[in-house]
C-alpha cells in the first residue's frame, strides 16, 4: 500500500463487503485520499481485510458505480476526480451552498433523541419496526438569517457511529456525507405554506410559500437516512450539475 495513503479501517457493522466499501469510501469522501490517487490493489485489500478476492471486487465495483473510484484494466483503481464535490452535488449540502455564496454558515441543533422506530416511523423511513434510530431537528443559518429547517432520521444499523455523535458541532447532513457511503438517493420536492411554528423558527410571516425537499438515501438497499428540509421559497434555489466519471 502506498505510504501516502492512510489504511482503510472496517467499522464492524453489516456484511463484510459493505464494511470494505465503507472503509474505502470514507477516506475518499473526507478528502484524505486525493483525486487521482491509486488506491490499494485487490491483492493488498485481500490481505488487509482477510476477505476473498470476489468480496473485494464486489466492494470496489460498488464504489465505481457510485462514481467514487475509476477502475482501469491492468493499472488498478484510482480515486475519481473531485469525488466529494460529486457527492455534494447529488446530495445537496446546505453548508457548502452557503459558503459558495460567500456567506457565513451556522447550524443550530434544536432537538435530538434516540428511540426504537414505531410502525409509523418504520413506514416513513423504510426500516423494520423496533429498529434503533436517531431523530434530529435543526436550523441552518446564512449570515445569521434562518434559511432552512431540518428534520432527520438516521438508521443506526447503517450508521452506528451516529449514536454517539454531537450534531451541535457537526451538521448531520455533512457528517453523513463524510462518513457513510450511499448507493441510492430519492428526492421528493413540494411546496407548502409556513405554519405558525415554522414561520417563527424561520423568522418569516405565516403562510409564506416554502420549498420542502424530502430525501431518502440507501446503502445497497439498507436505509441510511430520511430528511425533510424546509426553506422559504423565495430565499433558495436548487441547482444540480452531473458528469459521467470519465467525462
Amino acid at each position: 500500500m502506498s505510504p501516502r495513503l492512510s489504511p482503510p479501517v472496517l467499522d464492524g457493522t453489516g456484511a463484510i463487503y459493505q464494511q470494505i466499501r465503507r472503509a474505502v469510501a470514507r477516506p475518499i469522501l473526507r478528502g484524505d485520499w486525493a483525486p487521482g490517487a491509486k488506491i490499494p490493489s485487490e491483492h493488498e485489500l485481500t490481505e488487509l481485510f482477510g476477505a476473498s478476492r470476489m468480496t473485494i471486487n464486489k466492494a470496489l465495483s460498488a464504489l465505481a458505480d457510485a462514481g467514487l473510484i475509476v477502475r482501469r484494466r491492468r493499472l488498478g483503481s484510482f480515486v475519481a476526480e473531485r469525488p466529494p464535490e460529486r457527492a455534494v452535488m447529488e446530495i445537496w449540502d446546505i453548508g457548502a451552498e452557503v459558503a459558495r455564496a460567500g456567506e457565513a454558515y451556522a447550524f443550530e441543533l434544536l432537538e435530538a433523541r434516540r428511540f426504537d422506530a414505531d410502525p409509523a416511523t418504520a413506514r416513513l423511513f423504510g426500516v423494520k419496526p423496533g429498529t434503533s434510530v436517531v431523530e434530529l431537528s435543526g436550523r441552518h443559518r446564512a449570515d445569521g438569517t434562518p434559511i432552512q429547517l431540518e428534520r432527520r432520521l438516521i438508521n443506526l444499523e447503517a450508521a452506528p457511529a451516529a449514536a454517539g455523535k454531537d450534531f451541535s458541532v457537526s451538521p448531520p447532513g455533512r457528517w453523513l456525507l463524510d462518513h457513510v457511503a450511499w448507493s441510492d438517493a430519492e428526492h421528493l420536492i413540494r411546496a407548502v405554506n409556513a405554519g405558525d411554528e415554522t414561520a417563527r423558527l424561520l423568522e418569516i410571516e405565516p403562510r409564506t410559500a416554502c420549498l420542502v425537499v424530502e430525501r431518502r438515501t440507501w446503502s445497497d438497499r439498507v436505509p441510511i437516512t430520511w430528511a425533510e428540509l424546509l426553506s422559504p421559497g423565495a430565499a433558495r434555489q436548487l441547482v444540480g450539475r452531473f458528469s459521467q466519471p470519465d467525462a
